[in-house]
């Protein structure tokens, strides 16, 4: 079977959101920033979202089977997105600086810089390498109808020029990485 030509570029083709997934351990809560989040099937409503293996996120998802995901607007400060994309919370408190309240399943919602939620409940996982599918019965949802347009990745890298952490699912090694 002939490969053909892998040109990486192409997949920043697909359409991805911009999206802070959380979830809670014990008392704790936590959350990261992801861009790989999708509705699966309309009924019962069931999403998915990409969670590295690194992140401890993805600690507290896999413990607890519950997430939330904060929809970020377009004017989502490139701070806040950095605080979860580039900060782990093995070392920093992201929720202490930002204003969230907790959701049906006790998940953290963030309130600010948001156009809307989805909370759910893990009912499947799919093993990705880098990366665990976390597939989610929606529990809880809303609108925040405060005139927000919701963020896309190519917004967040090409508008914003935010960067791509290692860890998110849509990063690509540098030319100069490969070798």
């Amino acid at each position: 079977m002939d490969t053909g030509k892998i040109d990486l570029e192409a997949l920043f083709q697909l359409n991805y959101g911009m999206y802070i997934v959380s979830s809670i351990k014990a008392d704790a809560v936590n959350g990261c920033t992801a861009n790989a989040v999708f509705q699966i099937t309309p009924e019962p409503p069931i999403i998915a979202a990409s969670i590295s293996k690194e992140n401890l996120t993805h600690e507290f998802i896999s413990g607890s089977k519950l997430f939330a995901v904060s929809v970020l607007a377009e004017d989502a400060p490139l701070k806040l997105i950095g605080m979860f994309g580039f900060r782990s919370g093995r070392d920093l408190d992201k929720f202490k600086q930002t204003t969230f309240k907790k959701g049906a399943t006790g998940c953290p919602i963030v309130l600010e810089n948001t156009t809307g939620c989805v909370e759910a409940e893990v009912i499947n996982t799919i093993d990705a390498g880098s990366h665990t599918l976390f597939i989610g019965k929606v529990v809880a949802c809303e609108q925040f109808h405060n005139g927000k347009i919701a963020m896309t990745y190519n917004y967040y890298r090409d508008v914003k020029g935010g960067r791509t952490p290692r860890t998110a699912a849509t990063y690509q090694k540098k030319s100069s990485e490969l070798n």
